[in-house]
């Protein structure tokens, strides 16, 4: 499945080898919250360095405002690098230029250099040809392994491919593996669940798992647009009225595949500690919205779910950052998890749901990106892969 050259398929000895890793963590107080992005990147490091290369690290982080911001440094993110590998890790104050260039010719085979912030550079976001020559110049060979930066042409994802030999990391060659394959050539039979709070933002999305699997569940926020597509008064619910005609289109495009929840449950106010209920799915209150899936719901989506091939899940099925409405989502969560499926989770939420609910073991894979696993999931070509070296 996968047909781009990878790090085993080239000589990286004694090279210069510029990585473009996703280090988008979160700081606080000048420290790394979550890790997770770092330690999803070692195996790639690892192997670097035991093949002898002087590997150099980029990364963007945050969204400063393509100038330096202090409070965008990825120096927190070096350091915890050095502390998770017990090794030295080089930082440099710049990307390009003449920090990063000295930074990058004193390397040893085996030294790890993390250069500053790409987005500190008005060229990044610009996809800019100087910045990735400039980024090029440091190294002899790139690879791509920030899956969650791949849905994105900039100056350190795609640009720097014109200029040096690209191939891909073991992160990035895993998350293809298991998404390009789970909707390509999925295991029969297919159940797609959708969650988060948008209808508009995976239409596509719909439009094209309605074609593949077997069932599309939505939950969260996006289910109430599809209720008001129905007719429903959704009372204070998020709903999004400028897509109701395209909702109605992928209900009936969607007719047997497409399933809603059944039950809701519905709050007085948007707050952990409103007046609850649960109801059958219906004509919402005036002044009540709805906040989560209800038990019914959680019931028929697991009865899917368990006789699934494949599940992709993106986005929760409630407020489940409220401890009082995340019962739909950590359900839903539960099911994916006892069933023999091979389970794919992606996007920022549902992957914090699986880690609260303690089930990450059981998923098959948990996905670092969320864009770029939706657009995958769209069917898009992402340009910071495209641009790889066939195999």
């Amino acid at each position: 499945m996968f047909d781009k050259k990878t790090i085993t398929d080239i000589d990286v000895n004694n090279k210069n080898v510029l990585v473009r890793v996703d280090f988008n963590v979160p700081l606080k107080d000048g420290k790394v919250t979550d890790d997770t992005r770092i330690r999803a990147a070692l195996p790639t490091i690892k192997y670097l360095v035991e093949h002898r290369a002087k590997v150099i690290l980029c990364s963007h982080l945050g969204r400063p405002k393509g100038e330096p911001d202090a409070s965008f440094s990825l120096r927190p993110a070096a350091d915890r690098l050095s502390e998770i590998l017990s090794v030295d890790v080089f930082f440099a104050d710049d990307c390009i230029g003449a920090a990063a260039t000295k930074a990058a010719q004193g390397l040893k085979p085996g030294d790890i250099l993390v250069l500053e912030n790409t987005r500190f550079h008005p060229g990044e976001k610009k996809n800019d040809p100087e910045m990735a020559k400039q980024l090029s110049k440091l190294a002899d060979v790139f690879v791509m392994d920030a899956f969650g930066s791949a849905h994105r042409a900039h100056a350190s994802t795609e640009g720097v491919t014109a200029y040096l030999p690209s191939v891909a990391g073991f992160l990035l060659e895993k998350e293809i593996q298991y998404l390009g394959e789970a909707i390509a050539s999925p295991k029969k039979p297919f159940v797609a669940i959708l969650g988060g709070a948008k209808v508009s933002d995976k239409i596509g999305v719909i439009r094209n798992l309605l074609q593949k699997a077997d069932n599309v569940l939505i939950g969260g926020g996006m289910a109430n647009t599809f209720f008001k597509a129905q007719g429903y008064p959704v009372g204070d619910s998020l709903a999004e009225d400028q897509v109701l005609d395209t909702a109605r289109e992928l209900l009936e495009v969607g007719d047997t595949k497409l399933r809603l929840p059944v039950d809701v449950v519905i709050a007085d106010a948007f707050d952990n500690d409103a007046e609850k209920k649960v109801m059958a799915m219906g004509p919402i209150p005036e002044g009540w919205r709805i906040l989560d899936v209800g038990p019914e719901t959680v019931e028929a989506f697991s009865k899917v779910i368990e006789f699934a091939g494949t599940v992709v899940w993106n986005g929760p099925m409630g407020v489940f950052e409220f401890p009082n409405f995340a019962s739909g989502t950590f359900g839903v969560a539960e099911a994916v998890a006892e069933s023999d499926a091979i389970s794919i989770v992606g996007g920022g939420d549902s992957v914090a749901a699986i880690n609260q609910s303690g089930l990450q073991d059981k998923i098959t894979h948990i996905s670092t990106g969320g864009g770029a696993s939706l657009e995958m999931m769209e069917g898009k070509t992402l340009p910071g892969i495209a641009a790889l070296q066939e195999k």
